[in-house]
């Protein structure tokens, strides 16, 4: 399965791709979408939506599994975060993608086994599971490769959980 993960920020919205064959985890490519800060908010939007849809037409995802949003003290950022997500579904809504959505906290537990983990634990954890040479740059596509990987694991888990209730049977 071939999953592409999303880090969604106004910012710099990172993505990764991961494939596995059940056995093993593959990063394929990582990167991110970085804008500046005097760009126009939707010219920003348009930017991720047309990097993301080159992302996916070129790498051909199964599904793709974004950071869910969390709460946040700054409500005109959390608003910001939220478009940023609803372009990044768009893309893939808009490419027949099937989408899974995974909060920071259960992303971090499924990669790096702790919850508050910080972004550079996330990141060698990742090179760790993909056996990467180089740590993954900047943060934001490692976050998004562990995106992926926490799909991933819980694909497989649920998978297996399928597979043992329906052999009880």
């Amino acid at each position: 399965m071939r999953v592409l993960g999303i880090d969604p920020g106004s910012n710099c919205t990172g993505y990764g791709i991961v494939e596995s064959d059940r056995k093993t985890l593959k990063s394929i490519h990582w990167g991110s979408i970085k804008s500046k800060s005097r760009t126009p908010f939707p010219e920003r939007l348009k930017a991720i939506y047309d990097e993301l849809t080159r992302v996916i037409d070129e790498y051909r995802p199964e599904v793709v599994a974004i950071e869910d949003l969390f709460f946040a003290v700054n409500a005109q950022s959390t608003i910001k975060l939220g478009q940023t997500r609803g372009v990044a579904l768009l893309a893939a809504v808009n490419a027949n993608l099937a989408i899974a959505e995974y909060t920071p906290l259960e992303i971090k537990l499924s990669t790096v086994g702790y919850g508050r983990a910080d972004k550079n634990q996330v990141r060698d954890m990742v090179t760790t599971l993909l056996r990467l040479k180089k740590k993954p740059e900047p943060l934001d596509a490692s976050d998004a490769l562990a995106v992926a990987i926490c799909h991933l694991h819980n694909h497989g888990t649920s998978n297996r959980l399928k597979e043992a209730l329906s052999s009880r049977r």
